[in-house]
């Protein structure tokens, strides 16, 4: 399984980025996905995840209310919705699956997106 991350880029304070995650196995089924985050001089850190149906969803408390996990079926695509973003959302961010059960543990995945950069200026 790859996973194809996509979508970072710069954006003001406040404004909101679409970040994309491909998987390249579309009957790949009983997973989950996350998105994980890692800002310069910082620990890799859990952001959001969900199910492979899309019937739990799972989401970092500093994220709550701001960002919305979401899936192209067709596409067999993940999406990180983030509204309302503030500077110390800035980091690279990161997809990840793994089967059977979520993990908050980087370590836990063994299927890895490459990061993309999200930026946001104050």
């Amino acid at each position: 399984v790859q996973l194809q991350a996509s979508g970072g880029g710069l954006v003001q304070a406040g404004g909101s980025l679409r970040l994309s995650c491909a998987v390249s196995e579309p009957t790949f089924t009983n997973y989950y996905m996350a998105w994980f985050r890692q800002a310069p001089g910082k620990e890799r850190e859990s952001v959001a995840g969900s199910a492979w149906n899309g019937r739990s969803t799972y989401y970092a408390d500093f994220v709550k209310g701001r960002f919305t996990i979401s899936r192209d079926n067709a596409k067999n695509t993940w999406f990180l919705q983030m509204n309302s973003l503030k500077p110390e959302d800035t980091a690279v961010y990161y997809c990840a699956v793994r089967r059977y059960y979520y993990s908050q543990q980087w370590s836990d995945y063994p299927y890895k997106g490459q990061g993309t950069q999200v930026t946001v200026s104050s």
